[in-house]
Parts: structure tokens; sequence; C-alpha cells
């Protein structure tokens, strides 16, 4: 489901988007349980050295972890060109400090409604959660959006991860609220489910985090999350309910909405929870990226591919990032490289790079739980073992 939500949208798109029913993706109960061991993936070697599970969490073989593998079969995408905006960003709230003094998180009831307001206790005690009292999110630091705003939060045992939203947490001196919540995830397993309201999937795992994508970083080492627009992009039909593994739904809006205005013949593949992916077979120099971002997050796109998690509402295409109590990934990305990521002109070096990924992803077809990203030998490692 879109939530992130910009004033230029109509009315009746944005009354749409204060439902929260969804439907059901058609398809196998999926438990929370580790993929299936698979011989050829357990042979490959692990890269040396060891990782810290806040910076680069979830198990090896976790849907975010896990390379495009050499067997991936590519169906074209055929995504259509944004008109409305060049790049924008959708923000998961990730609170990985599990010392910190608990705070309480209540009820709210505004949802996406721009005419209520997020701050109020409306209802019961949902949980309580370790959140830096400076961890301030509310609509002063909105600029002007209606978010998404789905939390992951480390708790105090230092492995259970725990999702909400919409989180805000208006007033130190105060409570925190939120509405909805979803099932614990271990911060050592598959780490595959969470609080992005269309698809079901994690609001940590696969997003930009701090650190990433600067100039010192080199490549990104796991799968990206991003959202497209569903009216032009998303496929619906009753057998699949407009989703695939591994969503476990898609927008309760779906079937009156996914595909309406595309212009072009659609792509049965390019569903919620669809892996996009630039195949291996197309030499990215070939596409003349004209920014060194740009570039590297090509290489990610290749080499991890990105999980569609939510529909924009808007004709833009949105990549997830983070927002921490350290900072938020698109200001550093600001600082690091002296152009915004979220740029609203479709004619600059760094949204015609994003137009040059977009424009050439793939569905990886045969992303199953048993064949996480294609199946084959993964076109690197696998992720480092935890450190002891």
């Amino acid at each position: 489901m879109c939530f992130n939500v910009y004033s230029k949208l109509k009315a009746d798109v944005l009354s749409l988007l204060m439902i929260f029913a969804m439907v059901a993706c058609n398809k196998k109960s999926v438990t929370n349980a580790p993929p299936p061991s698979n011989p050829l993936q357990d042979s490959f070697a692990v890269e040396a050295g060891t990782r810290n599970p806040l910076k680069w969490p979830f198990a090896q073989q976790s849907i975010w972890n896990m390379p495009i593998g050499a067997k991936a079969v590519y169906v074209p995408a055929k995504l259509e060109k944004s008109t409305q905006y060049g790049l924008t960003f959708d923000e998961d709230y990730i609170v990985l400090s599990p010392d910190a003094p608990p705070v309480e998180i209540y009820e709210n009831y505004a949802g996406w409604d721009r005419n209520k307001s997020r701050c109020d206790k409306n209802g019961k005690l949902l949980f309580s959660a370790p959140i830096p009292k400076s961890f301030i999110v509310s609509p002063s630091t909105w600029d002007g959006l209606t978010p998404n705003a789905g939390l992951a939060v480390l708790m105090s045992d230092k492995r259970t991860i725990r999702q909400t939203q919409p989180f805000a947490f208006c007033d130190s001196t105060k409570s925190a609220t939120s509405q909805y919540i979803f099932p614990d995830q271990d911060i050592y397993g598959p780490g595959m489910y969470g609080a992005h309201g269309g698809s079901g999937l994690s609001a940590i795992g696969g997003a930009l985090r701090l650190g990433e994508l600067t100039p010192a970083s080199g490549p990104i080492r796991h799968a990206l999350k991003v959202n497209v627009f569903g009216r032009k992009n998303l496929y619906y039909d009753t057998e699949t309910r407009g989703c695939r593994w591994p969503a476990e739904r898609a927008d309760a809006y779906a079937e009156n909405n996914y595909g309406k205005d595309r212009t072009s013949a659609f792509v049965k593949a390019c569903r919620m929870g669809a892996l996009l992916a630039l195949p291996a077979s197309i030499k990215l120099d070939s596409l003349g990226f004209e920014t060194q971002p740009g570039r590297i997050l090509a290489e990610a796109f290749r080499n991890y591919g990105a999980y569609v998690v939510d529909d924009t509402g808007w004709d833009v295409y949105a990549i997830v990032t983070e927002w921490s109590p350290s900072g938020r990934f698109a200001d550093e990305f600001q600082d690091n490289w002296g152009f915004s990521f979220a740029e609203a002109s479709k004619n600059t070096p760094w949204t015609r790079d994003i137009d040059r990924i977009f424009l050439n992803l793939h569905v990886v077809d045969n992303n199953t739980s048993s064949t996480i990203g294609g199946g084959g030998k993964p076109a690197l490692p696998l992720a480092p073992p935890f450190a002891p």
C-alpha cells in the first residue's frame, strides 16, 4: 500500500490510501522459518571476515542477503517512465538502540488522513520499546508529506525486531504513537516480513543504510527495496491477487487500481513482491552513467536486485532509505554528493541515471522460497558470518 503521499496527490488517490485492509496473496502460507537448505548454495564459500548484525542483519540466505543466481530467469519489467518527479524516497525508521530507555507507544487512529494528527494518544498501549528520546519524527520533520512511517526497533534482548506503522514520536516528554503491529522478527533470522503495508515485507531489510552509497563505501551488499506506481506498473488478476512471493499481500485497492493507467502491454510477472534486477547480460558501462552513485546503485540492482514493497501512489519511482537516531540517509547522500537523493527534475545527471536503471529492470521470474534470487551460483559470495 502506498503511504508516501505528497500534497500534489489528488483527493481520490488520497482516499484510497486511508484504507489499510489488505488482500492476501494467492500462495502457500509462508512462515518465518529459515529458507529450505539448498545444497548448491550451501557449497559456495563465504567471504572472509564477519559482520555486525546492526549494520548487516539477517541470515546469509535471507531474501535481503542472497545475490542473484546464475540460473535466474529474467522477464522485462517494462516499467513506464515516471513523469511527475525524478526520484523520491520512502524512509524506514530503523532504531537499533536496545539499551535506550523504554518509550511507550500508544494507539493513534489518524492513519493517512492528512486532516488528523498522528501525535495524539487515542487508544491502548501497543508496546514499549527502547527508543532514544532525541529521535523525534513528527509533522514538523516530514517536509509536508504523510509518510509510510514504518518503524523497526530492536528490543532489549538484542535480537527481537518489533515493527509498527505509522509511527510518530512528536514530543520527547510524551508517548509515541502508531496503529498497526506486525509479527516479531529475529535479527539473526530470515527477517522477511514487517511494516511495509502494501506487501507485508520488512521495514529494515533492504533499506539503503547510513554509510552506504558514499564515495568510500564500496559496493552495496544486499538487496534493495523500491516502490513503483501501481496504476502504471503492477499487474492484477484474480488468480495471483496482484502479488507474488515473498509478498504476503497486495494493496486492498489492487483490483481496481493496479495497471489502470498503463499505456503498454501488461507484464504479468510484475506484481507486488517482484524481485527487480538488471540482468548480467546488460553491460553497465553501455548505459552511459553520468554519476558515481548511479553506477554504484546499478551494480546493486545487478548483483542483488530490489523487491517491490509498496505502491508510490503517484507517478514516481521511490527507493527505501534509513532514518534512524544516527541520521537520515537522504541527508548523508546530499552531504556526500552535493545534490539531493530526491530530485524533482527528470533532466539532471542523477535522475537520468535513475531512468537508466528503472527502465532496464527485469523481473527475476523464478525467485521462489527454494530458489532465492533465481537459484544457481550466486553472483557474489554469501554474506560473512556474524561476529561472535
